[in-house]
């Protein structure tokens, strides 16, 4: 089935539209100290799941045929423990699910897969999620400790850089393109304020589902302190409202002596999921559920790059994915960009001309993953969520989600708010 190209046609309804009816997250903490690091990563999609079902009553749980969830780091590809998190929730048998794994785009290649089963028929009604908790799975720091000892020692450099850490890449787009310290620090203190200002006026909330769950405190030798208690987690824990330059100027480099990339402008190592119900428009017709319809996802577009500077995926995705559709960057009414590192987020604003957006507060306008942070497998539903309530609360509506990708690839996905 042809993609719809233009800007009219895309704003066009369609009964072939994929359609988004809800897009809810848990909050996103920090790991290992954050109020969400003793939850698993499969209990945090339960939460999100049944709150999909709370979020649309009129729907029957029995309809939703497929359940697709992005998720990079949990055992067996978290297939089992989601599968299982699904059915604890009141989901019935005959609801399928499988898991995803694009590394940092996981979920909004899990949206974007769903929705090519949804146009092509193979599905009626489907979830695209997303989970991870890094806190219980970051333990090789994402690189594989067993893996054929020939591609370690490839002589394709592009084999060998695959497996680079990804803040050695990050000091690379930083060191070819000319972003430095002081701007990547900038660039994060303005996250920060951004976030700190969209939680305090309550922005999130209407995303944010509550997380009833367990909490021990530990020392910095992670030791007990205290009894454990059962908490109640409503926001954000990585936001930073009193960020200053002259504090993140202190911090020392992170991955290379001499680099620039540093734990403040960096992206948090973080917990959390999200997950939108998804199905065509012509079947939320013969639901009766047209009302609740949020607004559409349109198209998708992933492309390849070199493994050592993967950070400059977006500004490769980006223009493929506008070329597509038929659009400029000028009828996209607000971008969400993960800030996987300041450097390569700096950029991609800068290769797309998007300056003045991001001044205008049209890229990234409640802050991005420095403040809030990049849990791996639902950062893209995260982001997902935040720009369908962000564009229903602004007004506007043409939206793009993009991220880098580990290994060397860049996504984006193409929205629209109704």
């Amino acid at each position: 089935m042809a993609l719809p190209k233009g800007l009219s046609a895309i704003l066009t309804k369609a009964p072939s539209d994929t359609v988004i009816l809800s897009s809810l997250r848990t909050p996103i903490c920090r790991s290992y100290r954050g109020q969400l690091k003793d939850a698993y990563p499969e209990e945090l999609l339960s939460i999100v799941l049944r709150a999909t079902l709370d979020a649309n009553p009129n729907l029957a749980p029995e309809l939703i045929d497929d359940v697709a969830v992005g998720v990079v780091l949990s055992e067996l590809g978290g297939s089992k423990a989601a599968r299982t998190a699904m059915n604890h929730v009141g989901f019935a048998n005959a609801t399928a699910l499988y898991t995803v794994n694009r590394a940092c785009s996981s979920s909004l290649q899990s949206l974007a897969t769903l929705a090519l089963q949804i146009r092509g028929g193979m599905v009626g009604v489907g979830i695209a999620a997303g989970m991870e908790s890094m806190t219980r799975n970051y333990g090789s720091r994402a690189i594989p400790v067993d893996l054929w000892p020939e591609l370690k020692g490839s002589a394709v450099k592009d084999a060998r850089d695959c497996i680079m850490p990804m803040g050695l890449t990050s000091e690379n787009v930083a060191q070819r393109y000319g972003v430095g310290r002081k701007e990547q620090d900038e660039f994060a203190v303005e996250s920060h304020r951004r976030a700190a200002r969209a939680q305090n006026e309550g922005f999130f909330d209407k995303e944010i589902v509550p997380v009833h769950t367990r909490f021990q405190e530990v020392d910095k030798q992670g030791n007990k302190v205290g009894e454990e208690k059962q908490v109640v987690v409503t926001k954000d824990d990585g936001i930073r409202a009193g960020a200053t330059l002259e504090a993140l100027a202190k911090l020392k480099p992170a991955f290379k002596e001499d680099g620039a990339s540093t734990a403040g402008n960096s992206s948090q190592v973080s917990d959390g999921a999200a997950a939108s119900l998804l199905m065509s428009r012509s079947t939320a017709t013969e639901l009766g559920l047209t009302s609740s319809i949020m607004g559409k996802f349109v198209a998708a577009a992933t492309v390849g790059c070199a493994p050592d500077e993967m950070g400059v995926g977006p500004a490769l995705a980006i223009p493929k994915l506008l070329s597509r559709a038929g659009i400029e960057t000028k009828d996209v009414d607000r971008w969400e960009i993960n800030e996987a590192f300041a450097s390569q987020a700096i950029y991609c604003v800068r290769q797309l001309g998007l300056e003045k957006a991001l001044a205008d507060g049209k890229v990234n306008p409640d802050g991005g993953a420095i403040a809030l942070g990049h849990p791996l497998g639902a950062t893209g539903a995260r982001m997902t969520s935040t720009l369908m309530h962000g564009l229903g609360r602004t007004g506007g509506e043409v939206g793009v989600v993009s991220m880098c990708i580990g290994t060397g690839m860049g996504m984006a996905g193409l929205f629209v708010r109704e």
